[in-house]
């Protein structure tokens, strides 16, 4: 089976989904970009295994996209079976719908998630036009769903696929026990007597200022580690300043294997994000074992978590609900280790392997529809 998937920029998550489904299939995949403006530049991969990339000649558009005329030579139906859209709103991406569309060439479109807004209707209108022009779609779960819905998708063509860059040899087979969490933080150089860990890149959208606010409350010996480093550093390190706090850590950019040390280090993972149409990290403290603590305005955590099993969802912006649910959980060793095994069992079926089996068991199935 021949199958095209056309993306942005080949982010590591992406490249090994990629890897993993050309398994499967003749995988040609299409990157506007080789990298994105505001990502350190570890963070990009270029491993292509099992599938053949092509690199896109366009003008650059924001941080991660661009404008490439020449993605219309590889949308021929005659070339792949299967067509693949990885996203609606890249000016690469609206040429590709609108071509496919125009030809009737029948194709995925492929949204890690979305929440619905009040758009003006304009906006509204073109959302519409590009997501409902769309043969099927691919969503990462019920939240998605509704956003697809809303702007055009038809429910019984929308299929649902486990978002993740998890492979199933990174699923830990239990919970740190305390040898291990305390050997590593005196390896990672980690004080205190729990760790909270957050993950990210260092600006607004994140909310780490409000976690920083909140941790005025919370009490010493209690350790919150933030990781990812970015523009908002600074203001983050006179935030800690100004409040006084002497048990939070600002730590730099870590690759994927250097984050599990600290994913395992910590007792509990929180994500006080302004909007996170995912937030794949939801998947890799999962994976960990850690209880979750994140907001109404993460996908990740609306469709991983449940509330009060192994974590909870609150109110985005919201210093008192992150105090109330972080004290609430260490309150009770056994509600923390119990939302610590939940975590794990929740997250199992959340593999790259198992993504790409789920896409290629759709692809089979629809393309005899297709022919």
């Amino acid at each position: 089976m021949r199958v095209l998937f056309l993306t942005n920029i080949p982010a590591p998550y992406r490249v090994d989904f990629f890897n993993e489904l050309g398994k499967l299939c003749k995988l040609t995949v299409l990157f506007e970009r080789r990298s994105a403006t505001d990502r350190n530049k570890e963070w990009i991969s270029d491993e292509a295994i099992n599938f053949k990339p092509v690199f896109l000649e366009g003008i650059k558009v924001g941080h991660d996209s661009s404008f490439c005329p020449s993605v219309l030579q590889w949308l021929q139906k005659d070339r792949f079976d299967i067509f693949v859209i990885g996203g609606y709103s890249t000016p690469t991406g609206m040429l590709a719908i609108e071509y496919l569309r125009l030809r009737r060439i029948p194709f995925f479109l492929n949204v890690d998630g979305g929440f619905i807004k009040d758009d003006k209707p304009i906006v509204h209108a073109i959302k519409k036009h590009f997501i409902g022009s769309a043969t099927w779609w691919l969503s990462t779960g019920n939240e998605t769903n509704r956003y697809l819905e809303h702007y055009g998708a038809k429910k019984d063509r929308i299929f649902i696929y486990p978002f993740t860059l998890i492979r199933s040899s990174e699923l830990c087979p239990g919970i740190a026990d305390e040898y291990e969490k305390v050997s590593l933080r005196q390896k990672l150089g980690i004080s205190g007597d729990r760790v909270v860990l957050s993950v990210g890149q260092f600006i607004h959208r994140k909310g780490f200022d409000i976690l920083i606010k909140a941790w005025k409350s919370i009490p010493q010996n209690i350790t919150l580690l933030i990781v990812g480093g970015g523009p908002d550093e600074k203001k983050l390190f006179s935030l800690i300043s100004e409040e006084g706090l002497v048990n939070v850590r600002l730590i730099g950019f870590k690759k994927k294997d250097e984050l599990r040390d600290y994913y395992r280090a910590a007792d509990l993972f929180v994500l006080p994000t302004r909007e996170d149409i995912w937030g794949l990290v939801i998947n890799e403290a999962m994976a960990c074992g850690l209880p979750i603590i994140s907001t109404n305005k993460c996908i990740a955590a609306l469709e991983l978590v449940k509330d009060g099993e192994n974590g909870f969802i609150v109110p985005v912006e919201d210093e008192n609900a992150l105090v109330d649910k972080v004290s609430y959980i260490f309150s009770d060793e056994e509600l923390l280790y119990n939302m610590a095994n939940k975590s794990l069992e929740r997250v199992k079926a959340y593999t790259i392997e198992n993504m790409a089996q789920v896409h290629y068991n759709l692809f089979v199935k629809l393309e005899n529809v297709i022919y």
